[in-house]
């Protein structure tokens, strides 16, 4: 599956990916804020996860830019704990701060929405407030419930803060058809 914003291509991950990927989580700030990525992050761990195939019930995305066919990171649906379909995203330092995450998460609300899905969940580690923000623009609102995510990198659990998201309800903000 593929989807066009006004940057960016998201695109599935192919294995021939896998350097762009290791160069984007081999950075500790990007793995540690993510549930089920390693740390350290190898070349072998690269190299499984673009090899993961696809399912188009719950899409993963390369995220390119479109200017310069650069991988910049990567985003996409997941089921969670409790089976529900979740955002998770990740966006590689050198490219932080020009809004990369907002848009590809816009690009997602669309693809979710095309595929008939109705809520989705999201969730960041409270010392990572900046991908709160990306949420929050996104129009993902807070549920209140305390509650912990396990990271991998960390070897541990850490308190989160959990948003939810109901794609039926109006946009309030920019929203892809």
């Amino acid at each position: 599956m593929f989807h066009v914003t006004e940057r960016l291509l998201l695109r599935p991950t192919w294995p021939e990916d896998w350097q762009d990927v290791l160069a984007g989580i081999g950075d500790e700030a990007i793995a540690r804020n993510l549930a089920r990525v390693p740390w350290p992050y190898t070349e072998a761990d690269a190299r499984w996860w673009t090899a993961q195939g696809q399912d188009p019930a719950m899409p993963g995305f390369a995220v390119v830019e479109s200017a310069t066919g650069r991988l910049i990171g990567s985003i996409g649906i997941h089921a969670n704990e409790e089976g529900d379909p979740e955002i998770g995203y990740w966006i590689a330092r050198t490219a932080w701060g020009r809004g990369y995450a907002t848009e590809a998460g816009r690009g997602v609300l669309a693809v979710a929405r095309a595929l008939g899905m109705r809520r989705l969940a999201a969730g960041h580690y409270v010392d990572n407030p900046a991908s709160g923000r990306v949420l929050r623009k996104l129009g993902f609102v807070p549920t209140g419930k305390p509650a912990r995510r396990f990271s991998l990198a960390r070897g541990e659990e850490v308190d989160s803060i959990e948003f939810a998201l109901d794609l039926d309800a109006p946009c309030t903000m920019p929203c892809a058809a």
